[in-house]
């Protein structure tokens, strides 16, 4: 990979990175409007994944084998879902500042997956990288969160599940998205992904306020985010974008503080600090 493929994957990185950051205020504008978790994520994925149906059709990208699509779809049936209800669990019970945060131990669960199926090298830089990031959030989970309020164990516990859950789609669509079109791909994953959470949602129509938030988290936070993402992943090791990927957190607990009120104590803001500390080392080395 030279230069050219590095600079041309880090802003699509950084944007995907940036509209992931209203995940956790958005979510929580659906939850005090009255929406279940798994309605939540349902509508995410299945008005995502709708629209990236439509974007592979008009582009005609949508002709996977069989064998192919079964085995996209039974990732996405069983990663996809558990991975949006663990994640809307942490933005309810502990804060969409903290859910964020501990959704970034997944730089190290992607190194050990990159290490085993695409045998990349990890050297000093990364390393230290993802040990300082680690270190950040291990620091935010013992401030016990952003509501300011009795710690949740469940949420905390939630938020690292999703954390590992997340960082098992890197190598994935690495590996798929040599084949296939980003496009392509989440639609394959997220449409199946809605049909498991369907069962389990609440029919009850949304507030306006309510289906706003929807749009937003689906296609803002969930297709254009998961688009660029994808277009990253492809001129970038999954490492690198991971890493890189920790502009997230930051965005995302500053939007928190400033739209919710959330706060940490001071060991949750150095915390905070080291996993921008991380992104840091990454660009420099650069």
């Amino acid at each position: 990979m030279d230069e050219i493929d590095f600079r041309r994957g880090v802003l699509p990185c950084v944007l995907a990175a940036l509209a992931w950051a209203l995940l956790g205020p958005v979510s929580r504008v659906c939850f005090a409007e009255g929406m279940s978790v798994a309605s939540v994520s349902f509508w995410r994925v299945a008005v995502s994944g709708l629209c990236f149906l439509i974007h592979a059709g008009v582009l005609k990208e949508l002709r996977p084998s069989r064998r192919d699509f079964g085995l996209i779809a039974l990732f996405g049936m069983l990663d996809v879902p558990l991975f949006m209800l663990t994640f809307q669990v942490s933005i309810l019970l502990s804060g969409g500042a903290v859910a964020v945060i501990l959704l970034f131990t997944a730089p190290a669960w992607v190194a050990v997956f990159s290490r085993l199926l695409f045998h990349e090298g990890l050297g000093a830089a990364k390393l230290a990288a993802m040990g300082i990031a680690m270190a950040g959030t291990g620091l935010v989970c013992l401030s016990g969160g952003s509501l300011g309020e009795e710690v949740s164990w469940i949420g905390l516990g939630s938020g690292l599940l999703s954390g590992f859950l997340y960082a098992m789609q890197f190598p994935f669509l690495s590996w798929w998205g040599r084949k296939y079109s980003t496009a392509s791909m989440f639609a394959m994953m997220f449409l199946p992904a809605a049909a498991v959470l369907l069962p389990f949602i609440d029919f009850a129509m949304p507030t306006a306020k309510g289906t706003a938030a929807i749009g937003v988290l689906s296609i803002i936070s969930t297709y254009v985010a998961y688009f660029l993402f994808g277009i990253s992943l492809r001129r970038l090791t999954p490492v690198q974008a991971a890493i890189i990927g920790n502009v997230e957190p930051v965005a995302g607990l500053l939007l928190s503080w400033w739209l919710w009120n959330e706060d940490f104590t001071a060991v949750g803001w150095v915390g905070c600090a080291l996993v921008l500390v991380s992104v840091l080392i990454l660009s420099v080395r650069r």
